[in-house]
């Protein structure tokens, strides 16, 4: 009998050494997100890559600071705002509750140093201040974050402050989903890394200290941001950024119990991410030349821009791509016109294309300049 059970033993465990490890679909059914909503996305692409209740809404506390923010980098993107504006603080600022660096009325800061303020320690009185400088008030501002909202396809969220704070709010509410995408568009600012990654700083001329309020820019590898949010409404939400071997992930998780288990669902996710994907990049180039008929030139300059697909990790090495390319063009050109693609396949299947395209303008020739063309060519021949 003891020989038949270890004999029985030995055939189950051989055959479940035999069978085949689950994929990328089991590692993401047993991730066991403990939050009420979730989403993971590719940065690059927006491709989903997890979700959870992704389009339900939620109040979001402080990470509504995402588009706060946003908005600011806009200003100062198109010059009505500058790093070394020195902004006066308001009343109405100065009273902000919650997180906040304790700005008095009349004192003044400079636009670094408030946006310090507002993506390390998450302060609402920076945070006002900025949007009162940018359009007067926070009403107005505010207007600005609901036609931004729009802008981006951000069908479930409706914003009524720059702060997330939700004691006195009826309809301050969001999503995961479009959280990651007012995210994806505010990491396109590089200097957001910059602030977002720092852990601790200063301001004051170094008389008050600031800690940055997520604490996965310790902890985990690849991290390059983004806004942490708590309030008793929201739970524990946060946009999560990270960036390895060129793939750049955004996890956003909302109404987790505590920091410690939101903080572990937006590592999971982003551990889930680069475990199974990887990003396939082919950088654009110039193709050489192509021939123009009856133009001012003989010939065009073609090129392709970079091209990028998010694939499960390892076919990376496997895509191939091919060029189809007019042999020649009529005379007038104008910069950009398509002239032939470049096509991308993985395992014979094409995945996607980018554009060749002309790089110049070619007139085309007048009557006389052709009839010139033909004349010389007509001697150089005899």
């Amino acid at each position: 009998m003891k020989r038949i059970i270890m004999l029985t033993t030995s055939i189950i465990l051989l055959i479940s050494l035999c069978l085949p490890v689950g994929g990328a679909e089991l590692k993401k059914a047993e991730l066991d997100i403990q939050a009420k909503s979730a989403v993971l996305i590719d940065a690059n692409t927006g491709m989903i890559l997890y979700e959870l209740n992704k389009d339900l809404p939620l109040p979001p506390a402080s990470v509504t600071k995402v588009m706060t923010l946003l908005l600011i980098f806009e200003a100062i993107n198109d010059g009505k705002l500058h790093y070394d504006d020195i902004l006066t603080v308001s009343e109405n600022a100065s009273s902000m509750g919650g997180s906040q660096v304790y700005l008095e009325p009349g004192e003044s800061m400079s636009v670094d140093e408030l946006l310090k303020c507002v993506i390390i320690a998450s302060a609402n009185d920076a945070a006002l201040t900025l949007a009162e400088h940018v359009t007067g008030s926070e009403e107005e501002f505010v207007s600005l974050m609901n036609i931004k909202a729009r802008e981006l396809g951000m069908n479930n969220t409706h914003f009524e402050n720059v702060t997330g704070l939700d004691d006195d709010v009826i309809n301050h509410l969001t999503t995961a989903y479009d959280i990651a995408l007012m995210s994806k568009e505010l990491i396109k600012y590089s200097k957001v890394s910059e602030y977002a990654t720092i852990w601790m700083d200063t301001i004051r001329n170094g008389e008050f200290g600031l800690t940055n309020t997520n604490r996965l820019v310790r902890f985990y590898r690849g991290i390059t941001g983004l806004k942490t949010g708590s309030t008793s409404k929201a739970g524990f939400c946060v946009s999560a950024t990270a960036k390895r071997n060129g793939l750049e992930l955004i996890a956003v998780i909302m109404g987790a119990e505590s920091s410690d288990i939101r903080n572990a669902c937006a590592t999971k996710l982003l551990d889930y991410g680069f475990a199974n994907y990887s990003i396939y990049q082919n950088a654009g180039k110039s193709l050489g030349k192509i021939k123009v008929l009856c133009g001012t030139s003989d010939n065009v300059e073609i090129r392709f821009d970079s091209y990028c697909s998010l694939v499960k990790k390892g076919a990376e090495n496997k895509i191939t791509y091919d060029f189809k390319i007019d042999e020649c063009i009529s005379a007038p050109v104008k910069s950009g016109t398509v002239v032939g693609y470049v096509n991308y396949y993985l395992d014979g299947e094409i995945i996607g294309k980018s554009d060749i395209y002309c790089i110049e303008n070619i007139d085309k020739m007048s009557f006389w300049e052709c009839f010139i063309r033909i004349l010389e060519n007509f001697i150089l021949k005899r």
